[in-house]
């Protein structure tokens, strides 16, 4: 180094040291470089060569460690600028650059979680806030055909269905009050309840799908059962109404589930695949859980402090206390519904044995209207909502309880009540179609084919006739918050969900388990609504991220839907409505009497019955005007983000994919000429 200072002395004298030469100056990054923004004329995605009209730039995802939904963001670099030039100058004496490997094609079980349709997954963005929860989780921990043990399997299995426990069971504690039915009453369907979701949990294992799903009554079912209930030929019922609309109930649900039955297993539903997509599932699952505001809080109310303090537990439980560890698992995440009820109703037990609810004179159990005090009359309704004694179903109910199909008697069978619930059958098959490609994502090898989902659709039909026939009061489905339990619980096998659907049947035949399932207090089953309800619509616009978000397209066709779902049916109901008509009718149920009084009138009764209850749904409207635009609105297959199944030929040829889908026992075997519902 000194010759050659001495030489550049000589040859040009100067100060000493000499100054070094000049080194490019780091530009700063701007924002569009740090974010790695595109310019946008027309607010679409920006297509690129390997993805015709998709908006998301698919570049090689660098290999990181499989994600956890709930444990926060992995570690981040202190500064996501680039190291200085000499730095990198250095490193590059030191080391030799390598070229940039090739980019890869990303499968679906690599530690990106899934990716849908196969699709390359994108370069994550840097990080602009400090702490965010992952947007990818993790696999389960143990998947679709993993054999734990019995021990795993029992404490999964149990685990599985009691994080689902307010799907299965509040359902009944709304339509069985609406019918006019007594605690008793309540009891003896949550029983059958229980019967019917583990038989056909387990016919689903087996012979549907065989993704582990649990089957149940579906919220889908709720807004056109209520609305059945509050037909006006049921208005002038004054004794054993209960039975008499759980009949009507009973065979407009066996209609919906053979209409469904048919749409499987003919393969019409191999060929409605083509329609259904993100865009259409997301609003429609939506709309579903908003439709019952009118319910939620109003309920709620009459009793105030208890049903906020419900709210606030469940909301603690599953959001602020989420990440908590007990014993190596998020107990308080899996098990926020059913902490949050047992602390809230042991809570009104104290208060309701210390006399804080208790009125000199009163009696909770008298109607209202039958009492000569105004005192009472006043504080009745608090008295039946905040008190926990109230019901006598857990005393009267026996010990053994054996539910049996047509126990209330044999089914009647209305034309226009049936057609309505075809609708709501495949609302409910659009709905679990999404179900069946998430879950698969998380627990299979590949997502199932065509035939398999058609297959399971038909199962799902035949469950919903054995609903009818047992009478639960609502059809069986796919119960829409599989995929959250699966992702919570990292539990996706099939032998624990049959284990539990087991549980589930011997459960049913204990009597005192309904009674003590039908004795929750109306005000806290309303406070837990609101928190499912608020969960599935959540659910259903989770939808989305298999389709491009950013398109302006796919934002327009969710939001215009998700705004006529709420605006059409609102004009259906309140059309001519007269406030004091219908009195015996609560303020909570009135939008479900629209067939007495909406707009369209025709030559016939039932086909006015027919559409004026159909377009008052909102999960109808959502489903109608999402379905139309989306198959007809142009926008590429990435952009949409249609669903991509199995290929049947290239599915046999695999074996992890037959034994993900394959029937049991060679039962395949026997009908493999039918190539629409199955492998």
């Amino acid at each position: 180094m000194s010759s050659s200072s001495g030489a550049a002395r000589r040859g040009r004298p100067g100060p000493w040291p000499p100054a070094p030469p000049p080194q490019p100056q780091a530009q700063p990054l701007s924002w569009a470089k740090r974010t790695g923004f595109q310019s946008r004329v027309s607010g679409e995605s920006v297509a690129i060569a390997s993805a015709s009209s998709s908006g998301q730039v698919s570049l090689p995802r660098p290999a990181e460690a499989p994600s956890d939904l709930e444990s926060g963001p992995p570690a981040r670099p202190n500064s996501a600028l680039p190291p200085p030039p000499a730095a990198t100058a250095a490193n590059a004496e030191t080391k030799p650059q390598q070229p940039p490997p090739p980019p890869a094609r990303t499968r679906r079980r690599d530690s990106d979680g899934g990716r849908p349709n196969g699709q390359a997954a994108a370069a994550p963005l840097p990080q602009l806030l400090e702490e965010e929860d992952d947007v990818v989780p993790e696999r389960p921990k143990y998947e679709l055909r993993d054999s734990p043990g019995v021990f795993p399997i029992a404490v999964y299995g149990f685990q599985h269905y009691i994080s689902m426990i307010g799907s299965i069971i509040l359902i009944p504690l709304v339509m069985v009050p609406a019918m006019g039915g007594s605690p008793d009453d309540m009891a003896a369907v949550v029983s059958t309840v229980l019967l019917v979701s583990g038989m056909t949990t387990l016919l689903h294992t087996f012979c549907g799908t065989r993704l582990p799903l649990v089957q149940g009554p579906s919220f889908v079912y709720l807004a056109p059962a209520l609305a059945i209930i509050n037909s006006p030929e049921f208005f002038g019922l004054n004794h054993n109404n209960f039975k008499h609309i759980m009949k009507h109930l009973q065979g407009a649900i066996i209609i919906g589930g053979a209409f469904q039955v048919l749409l499987g297993y003919t393969g019409l539903m191999s060929l409605f695949l083509r329609l259904i997509n993100p865009v259409v599932i997301s609003p429609t699952v939506a709309a579903v859980g908003l439709s019952f505001f009118s319910y939620g809080f109003t309920k709620v109310g009459s009793c105030i402090e208890m049903g906020i303090l419900q709210l606030l537990m469940v909301v603690m439980f599953a959001l602020y206390l989420r990440k908590i560890k007990l014993f190596g698992y998020r107990v308080f995440l899996i098990y926020a519904v059913p902490l949050a009820l047992g602390i809230t109703w042991a809570i009104a037990f104290v208060l309701t044995a210390t006399g804080v609810y208790s009125y000199r004179g009163c009696d909770a159990n008298i109607p209202a209207s039958n009492n000569v005090s105004a005192y009472c009359r006043k504080h009745v309704l608090r008295m039946k909502s905040c008190r926990v004694d109230t019901s006598h179903a857990l005393r009267s109910s026996p010990w053994f309880r054996f539910p049996y199909p047509l126990q209330w008697g044999t089914p009647i069978f209305s034309w226009k009540m049936g057609l309505v619930m075809c609708v709501a059958s495949v609302i409910a098959s659009a709905d679990s179609v999404g179900s069946y490609h998430a879950s698969s994502l998380f627990v299979a090898t590949r997502p199932p084919t065509a035939g398999v989902v058609s297959r399971g659709i038909g199962v799902e039909g035949i469950s919903t006739v054995l609903a009818g026939l047992w009478g639960t009061g609502v059809g069986s489905a796919t119960i829409t918050e599989n995929v959250h339990t699966i992702a919570v619980t990292k539990m996706g096998n099939r032998r624990a969900v049959g284990f539990g659907a087991i549980v589930l049947i011997l459960l049913s035949f204990v009597g005192k388990v309904g009674a003590f399932i039908a004795s929750i207090p109306d005000v806290l089953v309303a406070a837990l609504l609101c928190f499912m309800w608020a969960m599935l619509c959540a659910l259903g616009l989770s939808n989305l991220r298999y389709s491009a978000n950013g398109s302006s397209r796919n934002s327009i066709v969710v939001g215009l839907a998700l705004f006529l779902s709420l605006s059409v049916p609102s004009y259906f109901q309140q059309y001519r409505l007269q406030p004091n008509a219908n009195s015996s009718v609560p303020t909570y149920f009135q939008p479900y009497i629209v067939a007495s009084h909406g707009p369209i009138h025709t030559g016939s009764s039932g086909v006015n019955y027919i559409l004026n209850t159909l377009l008052s749904l909102n999960m109808v409207i959502a489903f109608l005007v999402a379905l139309i635009l989306d198959n007809t609105v142009p926008g590429g297959r990435q952009e949409r983000g249609l669903y991509v199944w199995s290929e049947a030929e290239v599915a046999r040829r695999e074996s992890a994919v037959m034994k993900d889908y394959g029937l049991p026992f060679k039962i395949g075997q026997a009908f493999r000429w039918v190539k629409c519902v199955g492998l």
